[in-house]
């Protein structure tokens, strides 16, 4: 990347933590120009893909970071073939208008991360990792001293109960976790939505509704459709997930 030239990227939006704070480094660097937010929500249902936050909260959020916001449109379980064909097709026209970078907020899964770099390989873009490697501890630490505010949308039911959802992601919430739970949820043990951060013009206003579990049906194979969730995770699932739905408040 040529410093005096940034380089046009998309960045990768999940709308939780990793990314939002991935986001904050990105912004601050000379190297890169965001041209868009880049999210994979789930056609049927209208959410975020595995965060299942409502699209509406998530345009809320581009609206206040004050970037374009471009969407994967997914079937209910893709495979993988599925998947890698609707990415690619996504990503040719930022690709054609010279985007030659792309943003994700992974931290240590070296096969996500692999998985990530040849697939952009194949249009001919690079993957940029602003937080990759660096001990999840210190990532939440900066998170909270930065201000960001965060609640807890989804948790794997194999890791965490469904107390533990809707949850404030805060000191509390960190103290809490079980032995053995990665405090940035790396393995997919929890999903959050970030409502406030200091790039954000505005908090997000928001109200907890119900918490639903949800199990999915088997597929020829699973899609990496989120930060936090690997092409090599188990197909059928053999656990179930609870669910915060967030109901928007005022004016989006």
């Amino acid at each position: 990347m040529n410093a005096a030239q940034p380089a046009p990227a998309i960045f990768n939006w999940s709308g939780g933590k990793d990314s939002a704070l991935a986001l904050y480094h990105t912004l601050r660097t000379t190297q890169l120009r965001i041209e868009t937010l880049f999210t994979s929500v789930n056609s049927q249902y209208e959410r975020v893909s595995m965060h299942g936050v409502r699209r509406e909260l998530l345009e809320a959020q581009a609206q206040r970071i004050g970037l374009p916001l471009t969407t994967l449109e997914l079937p209910e379980t893709p495979s993988m073939t599925e998947y890698d064909d609707l990415m690619r097709a996504a990503l040719a026209p930022w690709q054609a208008r010279g985007v030659s970078h792309a943003v994700f907020g992974d931290i240590y899964l070296e096969d996500l991360r692999r998985y990530r770099e040849e697939q952009l390989a194949k249009v001919g873009m690079q993957a940029v990792f602003p937080l990759w490697q660096r001990p999840t501890a210190d990532i939440l630490r900066e998170y909270l001293d930065l201000g960001f505010r965060a609640v807890v949308v989804c948790v794997n039911e194999k890791y965490l109960d469904a107390s533990f959802c809707g949850r404030l992601l805060d000191e509390d919430f960190l103290r809490d976790l079980p032995a053995g739970v990665d405090a940035c949820g790396e393995n997919g043990e929890y999903h959050s939505f970030v409502f406030d951060t200091p790039y954000f013009s505005s908090p997000i206003s928001f109200q907890c509704g119900d918490i639903v579990r949800r199990t999915y049906q088997p597929a020829t194979s699973t899609s990496p459709d989120s930060d936090e969730a690997a092409p090599s995770a188990p197909s059928p699932f053999d656990t179930g997930f609870w669910y915060c739905d967030l109901l928007p408040q005022g004016n989006q």
